[in-house]
Formats: structure tokens, C-alpha cells, sequence
């Protein structure tokens, strides 16, 4: 006798297996979507490192994004920005320390919602050892930053 097709149980167990490697599979697709998506965001507060470092070695100061030429992703004013996934906000200078803030606008990414954000904060430096230099302070709210590992490399430990 010629046996043809499957039986049950051996469907059983590919539909098993397959619905096992769904539930695993899924979550972890999402997490790579929304860390792929929050890719943007260090390398936004790099180019905005790089601008303020600059402008601070030429004019002796901290400066506002309209004073350093910085326009956000997605944006061509210097006051915000919003890309398809983020807004960019500026911290208003205040003396030495200025600042730029990002959160989410297009719901959760995993954990990290709308009301959480990413936060740097530059300060000029004027002690002597480190005069004309910008520190930096990169924080934020954990469930944003356990997205980008590299944010907690923007933090030089010398800014406000």
C-alpha cells in the first residue's frame, strides 16, 4: 500500500511549530523596527554636537540652533523639527547651557511613548583647564534610551 499526504498529528506538529516560532519571532521583529527607527536620534544630536563644537570655537560661546546653523531632521526652520517618526525641540539658552530634546510622535516605540524623551545638554566651558571646550550631557528616559546604546556615548560627563 502507497501512503500519500500527511497525517494529523504531523500537521499538528508543523502548525505547533510554527505558531512557537511566530510568538518568538514577532516581538523580536518589532523590537528591530523601532530600534532601527530610533537610529535617528544619536546620529541627529551628532550632527548637532558637531555644529555647536564648531560654533563654539569660533565665537567663544554656546549658541542657539538658529546662532549654529543646526535645522533639524525633517524640518527647514531652526526653532523644531519633526521627521516622519520624531520632533525635535530646542532647550532655550540660558546663560552657558543650551539644549535639544527629541521624543517620539508617532505613538510607542516598544516601551518608549510619546511623553518620553531624549535629552543633550551643552555647556560651554569656562574653567582653565578647559576654557573654549563644550560639554555634554546626554539623558533621557530609560525606555528611550535602552533603544539607542549609543546615546550614553554623547555623554562627555562635563556638560550641566
Amino acid at each position: 500500500m502507497k501512503k500519500q499526504g500527511f497525517t494529523l498529528i504531523e500537521l499538528m506538529v508543523v502548525i505547533v511549530i510554527m505558531g512557537i516560532l511566530a510568538a518568538v519571532a514577532v516581538p523580536k521583529l518589532f523590537g528591530m523596527i523601532a530600534k532601527s527607527k530610533a537610529s535617528e536620534v544619536p546620529t541627529a544630536a551628532g550632527t548637532y554636537i558637531n555644529m555647536q563644537d564648531a560654533y563654539a570655537v569660533e565665537a567663544g560661546a554656546i549658541g542657539s540652533w538658529a546662532e549654529i546653523g543646526y535645522t533639524g531632521p525633517g524640518s527647514n526652520s531652526n526653532s523644531g523639527a519633526q521627521s516622519a517618526i520624531f520632533t525635535y525641540n530646542e532647550v532655550q539658552k540660558n546663560g552657558n547651557t543650551a539644549g535639544w530634546t527629541a521624543h517620539a510622535t508617532s505613538g510607542k516605540l516598544n516601551d518608549c511613548d510619546a511623553t518620553e524623551y531624549w535629552r543633550l545638554y551643552a555647556q560651554y566651558i569656562t574653567s582653565a583647564d578647559q576654557q573654549g571646550s563644550v560639554g555634554y550631557n546626554a539623558t533621557g528616559d530609560a525606555h528611550c534610551t535602552d533603544l539607542t546604546p549609543a546615546w550614553s556615548k554623547l555623554d562627555d560627563g562635563r556638560g550641566s
